[in-house]
């Protein structure tokens, strides 16, 4: 298939404007502070769309609608509790790591616990996002693979070297402004894909709609307690909850941009943006992959993740294949950049200024995290050649390999807010208890992947906190960095527990939290209306 001038010009613009953008805000960037967190003037909306699109990137552009073209609206409930999330985590590690002052949310670790629990966690998140950005990586080549024609790992070191020079130009500014453009071109991008499937539906939209609630595509209710089936109700409301506190609550790549946010009060607005948009954007991606079952008839594709490319391109309108094209590359640019400036955060603050330059200049730290970004850029290229015989829903598979990180991330940021007892080699043997339960239950037990962060965050808890007693004994006192502890301090200092408005003490609700509430609650009421007005 030629791709033609008309979808060459689209893509090189907007690749031209991305490194345009790294060079005019590499201007502003003179230490290494600018370079994690920006100037601190980033309005609150641009953060909260560079949040969005860094989680919805082009595993969801292609992985999305292929989980839902095989699963059907069910795993919708995957998905349905961001508003939930949202409500935790800014209400209780959203403080916490702001009140820090620091780039790093590892830092909290050492504080709370000592330097191995940090170095240990900082590793786990080094680890987990090296597989992360291999997927974004192999995910943008399928894209240019099935479009272009450019073989594969050509493709994978084309992208790479495109994120690692306006990363490494612009650092956290040129992330979040690169990302606010990719977050609308992602969505003009969906939304042209079903205006068109609409029209190309030769039954119609209600028509087709009936078939598809026929072969059971349309139920978005599963409440089978079988603990193997992925997508049901209580594997959204429980085990996915407990998923995504971890991934925006303690992930380094979507806290840091909050943390460039001007006062408290804007890092959890641009976090709520996501409670209240997360549930519309995702089914905008799963209801293309279920109309798409119904125009293609259910027919089975060697790779489920080119089901939408296939689309566009049997379409055959001029520039679409273009607008596609760029849109899946900056989906996948929103991540991998992100990505790539929160990997050279931690490598520099949490292993080379903690463990072996730790009296630098600005400009020093500046320098190496630079070239951490572009050592970085290097090296996912390897897990993204490994991905290429990959065949599953890209963002599925992500998902699982997450699930495997997420219970020790859990276990030492809830048992340092809210555990009096535990010390640090307690945690560190119930995290050791908590990764042997998951290979357990991996290597023996038929159990769904959502359920393994439930399962190896519980182990860690109770193992963590029973070691803690047996090894140290019952502490005397509230750690000063638990939430217990914070309250005492702000009461003994006089500090307000406001700022402008926002609660500042970790554990309090602000008002304007208890609307996810109320959202989270009307998803599931829509949700029912959908399975019983078609």
């Amino acid at each position: 298939m030629a791709f033609g001038l008309l979808n060459t010009g689209i893509v090189a613009s907007y690749i031209i404007f991305t490194l345009i953008t790294g060079f005019v805000l590499s201007k502003k960037i003179t230490t290494d502070q600018h370079f994690y967190l920006g100037n601190k003037t980033t309005p609150w909306w641009a953060i909260g769309l560079s949040v969005v699109a860094t989680y919805f990137g082009a595993l969801t552009f292609l992985g999305g609608p292929a989980w839902a073209y095989q699963e059907g609206l069910s795993v919708i409930l995957i998905h349905i509790n961001y508003p939930i999330v949202v409500f935790i985590v800014a209400s209780v590690f959203l403080p916490f790591f702001y009140n820090s002052g620091v780039a790093s949310i590892y830092d909290y670790l050492e504080s709370r616990f000592g330097k191995s629990t940090r170095l240990l966690m900082a590793g786990v998140f080094l680890f987990g996002n090296l597989a992360y950005s291999g997927i974004m990586l192999y995910t943008t080549a399928l894209v240019l693979e099935f479009i272009i024609g450019i073989d594969v790992t050509t493709a994978i070191l084309v992208v790479a070297t495109i994120a690692m020079a306006y990363t490494i130009l612009g650092g956290m500014s040129a992330v979040i402004w690169t990302d606010v453009a990719q977050s609308f071109l992602l969505l003009i991008g969906i939304i042209v894909i079903i205006v068109l499937l609409i029209t190309e539906l030769s039954d119609g939209l209600f028509g087709t709609l009936s078939q598809l609630k026929a072969a059971g595509k349309m139920s978005p209710y599963n409440f089978t307690f079988e603990p193997d089936k992925v997508a049901t109700i209580w594997t959204g409301v429980i085990a996915m909850t407990i998923y995504h506190v971890v991934v925006y609550g303690v992930n380094q790549m979507m806290v840091q941009r909050t943390l460039a946010a001007q006062n408290i009060g804007d890092a959890k607005k641009a976090y709520y943006l996501m409670g209240y948009s997360a549930f519309f954007i995702f089914m905008l991606f799963f209801t293309c992959g279920i109309l798409l079952n119904g125009y293609y008839a259910d027919r089975a594709f060697e790779n489920g993740n080119t089901i939408m490319l296939q689309f566009a391109s049997d379409a055959a309108i001029p520039g679409l294949m273009g607008v596609i094209t760029a849109a899946v590359i900056a989906a996948s640019m929103s991540s991998l950049d992100s990505s790539l400036n929160s990997m050279a955060t931690v490598t520099t603050l949490d292993f080379y200024k903690l463990l072996l330059r730790p009296d630098e200049s600005p400009s020093h730290y500046l320098k190496f995290t630079r070239l951490a970004t572009l050592g970085w850029g290097i090296i996912i290229i390897i897990p993204a050649i490994l991905f290429i015989d990959s065949s599953g829903s890209v963002l599925e598979i992500l998902s699982k390999i997450g699930s495997f990180l997420v219970g020790a991330k859990l276990s030492c940021y809830v048992l340092g807010f809210y555990s009096k007892h535990t010390t640090e080699k307690g945690l560190l043997v119930g995290v050791a208890a908590g990764f042997l339960s998951l290979w357990y239950a991996d290597s023996f037990l038929s159990i769904a992947w959502p359920w393994y962060c439930a399962i190896g965050g519980g182990v860690s808890l109770l193992v963590g906190w029973l070691a803690s007693l047996c090894i140290s004994g019952r502490q005397t006192e509230h750690h000063p960095f638990s939430i217990v502890g914070q309250r005492i301090i702000f009461e003994k200092n006089g500090r307000d527990i406001k700022e402008s408005g926002w609660y500042v003490l970790p554990g309090k609700v602000d008002k304007g939290s208890y609307g996810l509430l109320v959202f989270f609650v009307a998803s599931l009421l829509m949700l029912f209306f959908i399975e019983f007005s078609i």
